[in-house]
């Protein structure tokens, strides 16, 4: 879809918000596709965020992205959400509709399936155990998308054991929760391993998890790209498995807010992982 005459417009809400990589991998797509536009970095404090999200339309903005810590108020302040977003219980993509009124999605879930189909093609869902560290948003986002890609067994760990309770009573689906104090035997016969928590992240200890049951087919994924390999990888990629960090999720989150937002399929290429993995 074309728009020779306007000068599309789009942001990322967060607080703090400069060290996104969004706005670098929107500009591309904007050069990439000749369309005359911007995609901002947009510093909005939590009890600004319905003032900034209202002033959306009348700015002139398709929608925005959002990220910590807006994701879960902006669920109680967007005029409609979809089904997937009031399960997982965040909102990652708000779009501006012709009316003014603002619809809230998420698109999370989309990014972590397609990172993974991309790195793994043949991976199936029903392959074996999934083990999810983690029960924050990124999180739900990890286990809804499991559940509905036909995943048969996801064992669910969190430091906070109530707050696993919480997430697999709210998402349903075959999922069991660990006691912290089982996390490394929990790995024994799983086939995914996927990291949600922000333990790794630079400036943050490594994952207090040792892999010596994890079975060395086991794919390891670590939603952080930032470093770009963990700890955690470090030490599965040491020992034999597959491993693949979040920088892919970042990108591919972003095609189905285009979508939204100007009705245009875009493409993850591979000049625009290496332009967004140079900034890291």
């Amino acid at each position: 879809m074309s728009h020779p005459e306007t000068f599309l417009l789009a942001g990322v809400m967060g607080w703090p918000v400069m060290h996104s990589r969004s706005p670098k991998l929107h500009s591309y797509w904007f050069e990439r596709y000749g369309l005359a536009g911007a995609y901002l970095p947009l510093a909005i404090q939590p009890d600004g965020l319905e003032r900034a999200l209202r002033a959306l339309g009348p700015l002139g903005f398709a929608g925005c992205n959002l990220t910590i810590p807006h994701k879960e108020q902006a669920l109680r302040i967007v005029d409609h959400a979809d089904d997937r977003a009031r399960r997982i219980g965040a909102i990652s993509c708000v779009t501006v509709n012709k009316d003014g009124t603002l619809t809230g999605t998420n698109n999370d879930w989309y990014g972590f399936l397609e990172n993974l189909l991309e790195a793994q093609p043949s991976w199936r869902a029903d392959a074996g155990p999934a083990v999810v560290m983690g029960a924050g948003g990124g999180s739900r986002a990890v286990v809804d998308a499991l559940i509905h890609a036909g995943a048969k067994e996801i064992r669910l760990i969190n430091r906070t054991h109530e707050r696993a309770v919480t997430l697999a009573r709210d998402l349903g689906g075959p999922v069991t929760c660990v006691p912290w104090a089982e996390r490394h035997a929990a790995l024994d016969g799983a086939a995914l391993l996927v990291n949600t928590t922000s333990q790794g992240m630079v400036g943050n200890p490594p994952l207090d998890l040792t892999l010596d049951a994890l079975p060395r087919s086991a794919i390891v994924y670590d939603i952080i790209y930032i470093p770009g390999q963990t700890p955690l990888l470090a030490a599965a990629h040491a020992r034999g498995n597959a491993t693949l960090n979040g920088l892919g999720m970042l990108l591919h989150q972003g095609r189905p807010a285009w979508k939204s937002w100007f009705g245009l399929d875009v493409e993850v290429t591979r000049e625009l992982r290496a332009l967004i993995e140079a900034t890291i």
